[in-house]
């Protein structure tokens, strides 16, 4: 992608990035955009965390895997998105407690941690974005726990089926993994809702 039109799409995408100053925006995009295949891992649990992604396409499921091999979606990050665990892990200076796994084909820009932490010092606009982020972030991430908590696994099957586009084309065990359960249960309850 030629520089002009990565930086159409990454201001288009992260409006308040468009108050930085030029020679801050063209070192980001000098960088240029990386690639990363569907099934990738973007980040992996107890890495460190070299940078903030700025997602220009594509999506990222943040999971997190227990040693069984289950699986929880947290959340998911598309373009014009950003990853609060990547935010969280760059300002507390910690390794990531999650995975990033690409859902769809992904272009990103990665700013690099020092920059990163440069513009929330330095730039209001940046540093707004950052913590609206949390704020909004925290509510998904308080309703799942609730939903798991307090909801039965097909009241959650039923409202994840109604999310999704029609006609449906996924696995029992992608939607199992969307929902921190095991295929054979989401199956089960399938076979029930046909009945």
């Amino acid at each position: 992608m030629q520089e002009s039109s990565l930086q159409h799409t990454l201001l288009q995408l992260y409006p308040m990035l468009r108050e930085l100053p030029a020679a801050q925006l063209h070192d980001l995009l000098a960088a240029g955009a990386m690639h990363l295949p569907a099934g990738a891992i973007v980040f992996d649990e107890n890495q460190a965390c070299m940078g903030f992604p700025l997602i220009l396409s594509g999506s990222v499921r943040v999971i997190k895997a227990a040693p069984n091999g289950r699986e929880l979606q947290l959340y998911r990050v598309g373009p014009g998105e950003s990853c609060i665990l990547s935010s969280s892990c760059l300002l507390g200076q910690a390794s990531y407690h999650a995975r990033g796994l690409v859902e769809q084909e992904v272009d990103m820009l990665v700013l690099p941690a020092g920059v990163f932490r440069s513009w929330l010092a330095e730039h209001e606009s940046f540093r707004d974005y950052i913590f609206n982020l949390f704020s909004e972030r925290l509510t998904d991430l308080m309703q799942l726990v609730s939903a798991v908590a307090f909801q039965k696994l097909d009241q959650r099957l039923a409202a994840l089926l109604a999310s999704k586009p029609s006609p449906l084309h996924s696995t029992h065990q992608a939607l199992a993994d969307e929902l921190g359960s095991v295929r054979e249960i989401v199956t089960r309850l399938l076979r029930n809702f046909a009945e």
